[in-house]
């Protein structure tokens, strides 16, 4: 029965570490983003599409 609760105290403390590994790397993320006014990122959007509908060929 102990090792039954090392092994649930194990697993616990290594889902909590994992979830706040990920938090903290979610926050650096979060913490590096590029922060651009309207003008610019209605630029980059146009910048990463085309200007052709969706069936037109080069024909």
């Amino acid at each position: 029965m102990a090792t039954a609760g090392i092994a649930l105290v194990a697993v616990l403390a290594v889902s909590v570490l994992l979830g706040l590994a990920l938090y903290g790397a979610v926050r650096s993320e979060h913490d590096r983003r590029t922060v651009t006014d309207r003008e610019s990122g209605e630029r980059a959007a146009r910048r990463d599409t085309t200007d052709r509908a969706p069936g037109d060929d080069d024909r």
